[in-house]
């Protein structure tokens, strides 16, 4: 059986004039995806009015939280010793967000409760992988 952990969160979107503007979030883990962890946010905080998820690493955010991680569509860096940024990439732009550091560590742990580093089911999480790719051709 699956469990999924639902963590909200509050962040600060960075602006081009560098305003902090408030944004509901959501943290989640998944057991049945078990190396990765995503942030929701709600529709009304996005250019295309729905709902956005960020899907990545559990281990990035691990890194992130000690020092600079990632490359491609996620960064992850402490700033400070309260806050962590997180920069998403897409095709339409950039955005930089601040979280609560320990916030984030929280969550972290809680999932590390439902399955630890290194105990992750890697042959079934690939298995739903590839009938995931292969459902789509």
């Amino acid at each position: 059986m699956d469990i999924t952990l639902e963590q909200p969160a509050r962040a600060r979107l960075i602006t081009a004039d560098e305003l902090e503007v408030p944004v509901p979030a959501t943290l989640r883990y998944d057991s049945g995806d078990p190396l990765a962890v995503q942030i929701d946010f709600p529709p009304e905080v996005s250019l295309e009015g729905e709902g956005v998820t960020w899907t990545f690493a559990r281990a990035l955010l691990a890194d992130g939280l000690e020092g600079p991680a990632g490359s491609g569509d996620v960064h992850i860096w402490p700033c400070g010793r309260a806050r962590t940024v997180l920069e998403f990439h897409s095709p339409y732009g950039m955005a930089l967000l601040q979280f609560d550091t320990a916030a984030l560590g929280r969550f972290l742990v809680r999932t590390y409760a439902v399955v630890g580093a290194g105990c992750e089911d890697l042959g079934e999480a690939v298995d739903r992988g590839l009938d995931a790719l292969f459902d789509e051709v």
